[in-house]
């Protein structure tokens, strides 16, 4: 039976249907189960490469539509080898600066930087096996407050974001942004957390040291 062999076979047995026994395209077509412009293609590819021809074919597509151009790749990875602390907004930010088009997506520098192995892939983060998060008993115990910065503006402006949570609740008690991180900007959003949620009994913070006055001095007269 013709399709208990190979499809290579199957496709040149198609052929020789036509070429050799005299057959139509369309009962060659009817016979084996395809359409005739598939007999049609089998003809072709045999009449310009022979038997080898007809074997399967990758459906992969020669050029992936996602896939950014090499030039821009290089360029992503150079600006991630200099700058070791930029994600993929701050790069595409300044590819945009640079007037690089077509401009590549964000997921897209993100894959080229896991290709090159200069991002670890999110699933593959794993804890220390001896890790443990101690945390206070109670909410209120103790708040900690950061300040983190690489938030992009369109004029290319980095704002700074203040964000504070309950070390037991993990609950934010405090959350802004900044244009600039100085001490009335930080102590302003902190008294609007101290007003709205009461004083905790302790503030941990790697904020510098003249914010730090601020903080300690709002919780006072807060308290």
């Amino acid at each position: 039976m013709l399709w208990e062999s190979s499809k290579m076979e199957q496709r040149y047995d198609a052929v020789l249907g036509v070429i050799r026994d005299g057959f139509t395209v369309t009962e060659v077509a009817q016979k084996v189960g395809v359409s005739r412009q598939a007999v049609h293609s089998w003809l072709k590819r045999y009449e310009e490469g022979g038997l080898e021809a007809l074997a399967e074919r990758s459906h992969k597509p020669r050029v992936s539509p996602n896939q950014m151009p090499a030039v821009a790749e290089a360029r992503v990875l150079e600006l991630r080898r200099h700058h070791p602390s930029w994600g993929q907004m701050h790069i595409r930010h300044q590819l945009e600066k640079e007037g690089l088009s077509p401009l590549p997506s964000l997921s897209a520098i993100y894959r080229a930087l896991v290709r090159s192995g200069l991002i670890e892939e999110r699933a593959k983060r794993q804890k220390l096996p001896t890790y443990k998060r101690w945390e206070r008993g109670k909410p209120m115990e103790l708040w900690q407050i950061d300040v983190v910065g690489g938030v992009l503006l369109d004029d290319g402006t980095e704002c700074k974001i203040i964000d504070g949570i309950d070390d037991h609740s993990r609950f934010i008690v405090c959350a802004g942004i900044m244009t600039r991180a100085v001490a009335r900007q930080v102590c302003g959003h902190f008294t609007a957390a101290l007003e709205k949620h009461g004083v905790p009994e302790e503030i941990l913070t790697d904020i510098h040291t003249d914010s730090c006055r601020f903080l300690f001095s709002a919780a006072s007269r807060a308290a």
